[in-house]
């Protein structure tokens, strides 16, 4: 199970859904202890991401707030070596192995997580990446000793990599492509609000509705839907509509920070469990054609596939509604209804957020769009989920209804 220790409240929670250790609020320091001193290891590779820093070359003195965590690492009873690196995509584990690292700790936001998941793997690995893509590909026999320990420490409110086991890498200048195995699981992670208190709104928001759309997409998926993730995405949406507008309002109030957190986690647990859909397959070929961040490409796509979606399968969106605007669902009446007074809840929230969802707004122009609908049409591991099929003709009217 997962413990958890609220940094604002005395309370202990724990959850299911997931194996490893989740120290939530102050025991992160002594989660990081457990599981990189816990696995013996002496050397340990610390995976990080330029947010993080705004620096070129780390130091572990300059890191504003996490300094007490790596250093709960170092000096213990068991003195560990830190050695940071930036590995270059999609994935170069070859610092790591020369620096003889015997644990792996990922620190930021999804990229430096993911990466941190694949350099863990990659250190033993006698398996190249490019065998590995796709759904349970990973060949154990030829991971000697199996992968190093890992823990990961969340910097972001988004992503909820610290407890899923997909790593997603961009390949080449294009293409984004994922690794989905339960070997990419980590032994720990850390969830301290504290961390993400100097997030800029913009950042903010992106990584909010982002973990939003987890929550939703796992919800609604066609494939592997299922009670525990149901569960968890709702209770996942709750603690993410209530944080995000206050994190906007006062990036300093640790109560909607840990609620954004434990949401986006939850949110992560979700689609470990039943997998995103068209908006993740969307959402790829913008970040990877534009190098758009990754919440806003899912944000700039939400409301036209959903309204997509909904015109088939409206059923479980009008029970989104009942969820988080149940006076507007009562209103509504009908499931149609019901589902559009959700997505409008949505498209209103990303506008409160003061998000500008529209293609153009980062350079996109119609010339685009077919290619954009093209490279969609290639995540078929995400297109399968979804509750409506996607065509290319309808890929390409969702991109011109965001443009």
């Amino acid at each position: 199970g997962v413990t958890l220790t609220h940094a604002h409240e005395a309370q202990n929670t724990r959850y299911g859904g997931y194996g490893g250790y989740v120290p939530y609020g102050q025991p992160v320091k002594k989660g990081a202890k457990v599981v990189a001193l816990g696995a013996r290891a002496r050397e340990a590779c610390v995976m990080v991401g330029m947010s993080v820093t705004h620096i070129n070359r780390l130091d572990v003195s300059q890191l504003n707030g996490t300094n007490a965590i790596l250093e709960r690492i170092r000096t213990t009873e068991r003195p560990c070596t830190l050695s940071f690196g930036y590995p270059a995509p999609p994935c170069d584990f070859t610092a790591a192995r020369a620096f003889g690292a015997e644990a792996i700790v990922g620190f930021g936001g999804g990229s430096p997580m993911d990466t941190a998941k694949l350099v863990a793997l990659l250190v033993r690995a006698e398996q190249p990446l490019s065998e590995m893509y796709g759904v349970a590909q990973v060949d154990r026999s030829r991971i000697p000793g199996g992968r190093l320990p890992l823990f990961q420490v969340p910097t972001t409110a988004g992503t909820g990599s610290e407890v899923t086991p997909i790593a997603i890498v961009t390949v080449g200048a294009e293409i984004k492509l994922g690794v989905v195995d339960p070997i990419l699981y980590a032994d720990g992670a850390g969830l301290d609000p504290r961390l993400t208190t100097g997030l800029p709104p913009h950042v903010t928001a992106h990584t909010g509705i982002d973990a939003m759309v987890h929550a939703i997409e796992a919800y609604t998926t066609k494939l592997r839907k299922n009670p525990l993730s149901d569960s968890l995405a709702r209770q996942a949406l709750q603690l993410l509509a209530r944080g995000l507008p206050r994190a906007m309002e006062d990036g300093s109030d640790l109560s909607a920070r840990g609620d954004m957190l434990l949401g986006a986690m939850l949110a992560g647990q979700a689609f470990a469990n039943a997998p995103v859909a068209a908006v993740h397959a969307l959402a790829y070929p913008i970040g990877a054609l534009f190098h758009v961040p990754h919440g806003l490409s899912n944000t700039q796509v939400l409301t036209p596939v959903l309204r997509f979606n909904a015109e088939t399968n409206p059923g479980l969106y009008a029970e989104l509604a009942d969820l988080l605007v149940p006076g507007q669902a009562a209103r509504a009446g009908g499931s149609a209804d019901r589902a559009a007074a959700f997505i409008d809840f949505m498209a209103q929230l990303t506008a409160d957020c003061g998000v500008d969802p529209r293609l153009r707004a980062v350079g996109i122009s119609h010339n685009d769009l077919p290619k954009l609908a093209e490279d969609a049409m290639k995540q078929t591991r995400l297109l399968q989920n979804n509750p409506r099929e996607m065509t290319y003709e309808a890929a390409l009217a969702i991109y011109s209804a965001a443009l």
